[in-house]
């Protein structure tokens, strides 16, 4: 119950603006065939955005060769990354100037922090993750 309530306030206090924002940068990133792969995660990335509580960023690094793509998806980035980080960052600030607001800055300084380098990271249920369903996967955002 306290995740709806915190997804609902999320939503009020900027959730859907920023949701909003990956949507249209992933739905850009579809024009160009070469960067549909980018579109893909800043769409995956949206959905995280639009209902962040109840949900973890963990790593989706399985093999070397994974590991090595994403770092180059990474580096390819970094323009986009930059802009939207700024723009969390911002939103961070603004939701944490009163005592309600700070797990929503939370999620935001996650979001910034996924903003910079978003491939690597998958999304899954928190409480799939809690059980051990995805004890394979290590948080790498905390």
């Amino acid at each position: 119950m306290l995740r709806l309530i915190g997804n609902v306030i999320w939503l009020l206090l900027g959730g859907i603006e920023a949701a909003i924002g990956w949507a249209i940068a992933g739905l850009i990133l579809f024009i160009p065939i070469v960067t549909i792969p980018f579109g893909i995660q800043a769409l995956k990335i949206a959905r995280y955005t639009l209902w962040p509580f109840g949900s973890k960023l963990v790593s989706a690094v399985d093999s070397p060769l994974h590991g090595i793509a994403a770092i180059i998806g990474n580096i390819l980035w970094i323009p986009f990354g930059l802009i939207l980080a700024v723009v969390h960052l911002t939103a961070a600030l603004l939701t944490a100037i009163t005592i309600i607001g700070l797990p929503f800055a939370w999620a935001h300084l996650k979001l910034a922090g996924v903003s910079l380098v978003p491939f690597g990271f998958r999304v899954v249920d928190a409480d799939s993750y809690a059980a051990g369903e995805a004890a394979h996967a290590v948080d790498r955002l905390g």
